[in-house]
């Protein structure tokens, strides 16, 4: 049984995302949110998130937007080094620490800034130790920073009792499918 579950994905920028109103958004959280529900039903409990602008934050508005069904769904986020959005701009800060100040649990790794590629390494061995599967929004043909914690889960899961959930490409499109299908319908 998944309890604690880690999610991750894309950074915004990597799918070409740079703005609120981007029709792709839906559909990701679509797809995010399905998977939630069914892993809801057998006793999830716990998001554990590193606060990353893309999927990691519209997964952390998706469980807000979730808490009215579901109040005791929670999200911990846990960056892996302070002031990880010192560089991004305004309006970006201004909604991570709305996520961050809604969240059940937040806490930084490592205790200091930046430093070295080692801190991303450490928080994604720490999120497969302290959770129970991952959810990836990720797609071999298109690479991107998921890579490295879906690399080290399937290591891990070799070991481990450890469920690894995927949503690519192909599912996307699915659910980009399904949402276009509902608007024609509720167009008629």
């Amino acid at each position: 049984m998944v309890k604690r579950l880690v999610v991750t994905g894309y950074k915004a920028h990597e799918l070409g995302i740079f703005n609120d109103s981007h029709p792709g958004i839906p559909i990701i959280k679509k797809a995010i949110k399905n998977q939630l529900i069914a892993l809801i039903n057998e006793g999830l409990e716990w998001l554990i998130l590193s606060g990353q602008q893309g999927v990691e934050s519209w997964t952390a508005e998706l469980v807000l937007e979730m808490k009215e069904e579901f109040p005791h769904l929670k999200y911990a986020i846990i960056t892996p080094f302070l002031e990880q959005e010192k560089n991004w701009n305004e309006l970006k800060q201004e909604k991570y620490q709305a996520l961050l100040f809604q969240a059940d649990f937040q806490t930084s790794l490592t205790k200091k800034t930046y430093e070295a590629p080692w801190q991303f390494v450490e928080k994604n061995k720490f999120f497969l130790r302290n959770s129970d599967g991952i959810l990836i929004v990720y797609d071999e043909e298109n690479e991107g920073s998921p890579k490295y914690i879906k690399i080290l889960a399937e290591k891990y899961a070799e070991k481990e009792n450890y469920s690894i959930f995927l949503i690519d490409a192909y599912d996307l499109q699915l659910i980009a499918e399904e949402i276009a299908e509902e608007e024609r319908n509720n167009f008629i």
